[in-house]
């Protein structure tokens, strides 16, 4: 059984003694530190969202100028095969220019070469007839 002496005090002194020994030594240490840690990691967890938020936004900025760009290089893609088409067409123009000059070149050559032909023709046929007369008549014409 339970003896309620001047013992049972003094282990009530010591045991609250040392509660107080322990909480000023040990469990306030302890608990400022976890107050600390605590409070860096909340820090740490704000920069953590600040941080993630930013890449997001330049995430977003990022594939804003890639569609700018996309865009732009599109538009000038364009414009170089237009211009090229363009170019083209006039090539083709000059090409049927020069082609339509060669050709009346070549008929006027054509035409002129047929008139000499006719002239010289014309100048045999003469020749041909008198002689051909001559021959069928057996005199001179």
């Amino acid at each position: 059984m339970l003896k309620i002496d001047y013992t049972l005090f003094i282990q009530i002194a010591n045991f609250l003694f040392l509660l107080f020994v322990l909480n000023l030594i040990l469990y306030r240490p302890i608990r400022s530190m976890l107050r600390q840690r605590r409070a860096e990691m909340e820090s740490l967890e704000e920069k953590i969202n600040d941080l993630e938020d930013e890449a997001a936004e330049r995430a977003y900025d990022l594939e804003e100028s890639v569609a700018g760009a996309r865009r732009e290089g599109s538009a000038q893609k364009e414009n170089i095969r237009h211009a090229g088409l363009e170019a083209e067409k006039g090539m083709v123009r000059d090409a049927t220019a020069k082609a339509g000059d060669k050709i009346d070149q070549a008929r006027s050559e054509i035409d002129q070469k047929l008139i000499a032909a006719r002239q010289a023709l014309e100048n045999e046929l003469a020749m041909f007839s008198k002689e051909l007369a001559e021959k069928i008549l057996g005199r001179s014409v």
